[in-house]
């Protein structure tokens, strides 16, 4: 479910400022760069983001919010994700079932090289 408006309007105020100062060195954030479609402004928006093995996975926390309205219009972004960059060509919107539902093998290994170094 996607976060209020009122929260969404802080975080791009205070917390994304902080936030894109770590987002594009931890695994799972990233930070994507876009241009504002009716100022022609460059954004840099941090992101909960995956890679997967044909390009990415954003999470919309916020749902449709403008950084998404302005990727889908310019068809493009920049993405700074760990391990190395990456480029959004041709973006579109997917359910999370189909998007963030890794397969039983994958999961494994993400719950292997993730979760157990934290907790175990």
């Amino acid at each position: 479910m996607p976060l209020s408006r009122a929260i969404g309007r802080f975080n791009r105020v205070a917390t994304n400022r902080l936030t894109r100062l770590i987002a594009g060195r931890l695994p799972g954030f990233g930070i994507i760069t876009h241009r504002g479609r009716r100022s022609g402004r460059t954004y840099r928006t941090p992101v909960n983001v995956f890679r997967r093995p044909r390009g990415f996975v954003v999470a919309l926390t916020y749902g449709r919010g403008d950084w998404v309205k302005n990727v889908l219009a310019a068809g493009q972004a920049q993405v700074r994700a760990p391990p190395q960059p990456g480029y959004l060509a041709s973006p579109r919107l997917a359910s999370a079932a189909a998007a963030l539902m890794p397969r039983r093998s994958s999961f494994a290994n993400w719950s292997r090289s993730v979760i157990e170094p934290l907790f175990g």
